[in-house]
């Protein structure tokens, strides 16, 4: 008899940022510091357990924050900063929370890979503006490339903790 192992989300390397220096090494080493944040808290899981909802009946799993963070890089750094014309990964105007409540387990190696590749697209987008590029939305009118590093940072820290959480209603597991 033939037993087929689940996938499992690999570990993924993790270096602190830089404690001193220039702004711009600072704030993206803190920032690719919480992405890889992400990524470590999923390490060790199945797809299963990625996408398992934590506090029913709330749509919130490690797999929906993957995906949804795939959709806010690609939307900061690529599509507002980079003007590139893409669309989002998961949600759209019609179904503006697809990045949680479509969330599968069977997905979940792909939806990883994502995040990661659209992490290294942002870091592409970025790397030749300067920390005052401004872009200007309707909404809320100009604002910074240090503004939006500012925002990711906040973005993945408020995320990693809400991964903290889930991690240990999963698998009991605490220490990254």
């Amino acid at each position: 008899m033939m037993v087929i192992m689940p996938w499992i989300a690999p570990q993924y390397p993790r270096q602190d940022e830089p404690f001193t220096g220039g702004e711009r090494p600072v704030i993206e080493g803190l920032l690719d510091w919480y992405r890889a944040g992400i990524l470590v808290r999923c390490a060790g899981l199945t797809g299963a357990q990625l996408a398992r909802r934590a506090v029913p009946p709330s749509d919130l799993s490690l797999l929906g924050l993957v995906r949804h963070l795939t959709d806010v890089e690609r939307t900061w750094f690529r599509r507002r900063f980079g003007g590139q014309e893409i669309g989002s990964r998961h949600a759209t105007p019609e179904r503006p929370d697809a990045a949680f409540d479509e969330a599968d387990g069977e997905l979940a190696e792909r939806d990883l890979a994502l995040l990661a590749e659209e992490q290294e697209a942002a870091r592409r987008a970025a790397a030749g503006l300067p920390l005052d590029a401004v872009f200007v939305s309707e909404r809320w009118g100009p604002m910074s490339l240090r503004w939006c590093y500012s925002h990711m940072i906040a973005e993945y820290a408020g995320h990693c903790g809400h991964a903290d959480l889930i991690r240990e209603r999963i698998d009991g597991r605490t220490r990254w």
